[in-house]
């Protein structure tokens, strides 16, 4: 499958996502950032070019891996000095542990059956699980044109996408987890709901 233009190059991503957030788009990464102890060895899901790393991580105490289904963002996070692995999560296959599993803005893909990974992250962690999620999408907007240019752009390299979740539906699928949820709250200026699980 081709790869839309946004996933080609960790300059153009970071552009883009800095357009769609704004003003929030540094508090979204700081909530991410805020959960993930000292000392912890993080393994990101869909790390994308690894701003989170770079930008976070890198100068903290962190053993920090990154996984993505894209060579050219495992080797820009690879060259900013950082372990990273092209890796396929659809194969299903155990993930690495570590103490904190986290997943940013990516959960999506994995609709319409997105617990299977969600219970694969809860195996691999030894201390919590993070997950942030849009809950605001311009893939699922009411204007056409939006949602076309969402859906259009917006494939990583193993399809194209039409289905986003809503904060009911993010909620419905925690709802399942609920004895594991230890934080949900809204980030990025509500665009973003970020969940806190215990494995």
């Amino acid at each position: 499958m081709t790869t839309s233009l946004v996933y080609r190059n960790g300059t153009v991503y970071g552009l883009v996502m800095r357009m769609l957030y704004g003003r929030h788009y540094a508090a979204r990464f700081r909530a991410v950032d805020s959960e993930i102890p000292s000392g912890a060895c993080v393994l990101d899901l869909c790390c994308g070019p690894a701003t989170l790393y770079t930008r976070y991580l890198r100068d903290r105490d962190v053993d920090y891996r990154g996984l993505d289904l894209n060579e050219q963002f495992v080797a820009e996070v690879r060259h900013a000095g950082g372990r990273a692995d092209v890796w396929d999560l659809h194969a299903g296959n155990p993930l690495p542990s570590a103490d904190v599993v986290l997943m940013q803005a990516s959960l999506y893909h994995f609709l319409p059956d997105p617990a299977p990974v969600l219970d694969r992250m809860l195996a691999a962690a030894r201390e919590k699980v993070i997950v942030a999620e849009p809950i605001r999408n311009f893939a699922s907007s009411d204007n056409r044109v939006l949602a076309t240019l969402g859906r259009r752009y917006t494939d990583p390299g193993d399809g194209t996408r039409s289905h986003r979740f809503t904060e009911e539906t993010l909620d419905a699928l925690f709802a399942g987890y609920a004895d594991r949820v230890r934080k949900q709250t809204l980030i990025a200026g509500g665009r973003e709901k970020l969940y806190v699980l215990t494995p």
